[in-house]
């Protein structure tokens, strides 16, 4: 079974970056669809960003289109997320999660099997 583990959270200030990483641990990270949801406090789970097994195929949200960007590096077992002109709205716990299907990104978190931790970020007004 494979695990992830996000890294990279932290508090930061309104227009600032960050960028997260989920390292998976296993063999078979590049046969599967990767992607970022978040949770802020009180809200329900939402998707972010996606990216497909081999990267030729990257999805987002609207609220953070044009400000982040997803990435992976099959080699390392690793998909990162950039985030620059980050919004206080930004804050929540972010958690990387892993689809088997890996020819699409779904927005639907009950499509994904793997779950990361989480990781805090908070960006201050």
């Amino acid at each position: 079974q494979m695990q992830l583990v996000e890294s990279g959270g932290g508090l930061v200030q309104a227009g600032d970056s960050l960028r997260l990483s989920c390292a998976a641990s296993g063999r078979t990270f590049n046969s599967y669809t990767m992607c970022w949801f978040r949770q802020a406090p009180g809200k329900e789970r939402e998707f972010v960003t996606g990216i497909v097994w081999n990267g030729g195929y990257t999805r987002y949200a609207d609220s953070v289109k044009g400000r982040f960007t997803i990435s992976r590096d099959n080699a390392k077992n690793t998909v990162y997320l950039q985030m620059n002109s980050l919004k206080p709205e930004d804050t929540a716990v972010y958690y990387c999660a892993a689809d088997s299907t890996n020819y699409r990104v779904s927005t639907n978190s009950h499509a994904y099997e793997v779950w990361g931790q989480g990781t805090q970020v908070t960006v201050s007004s």
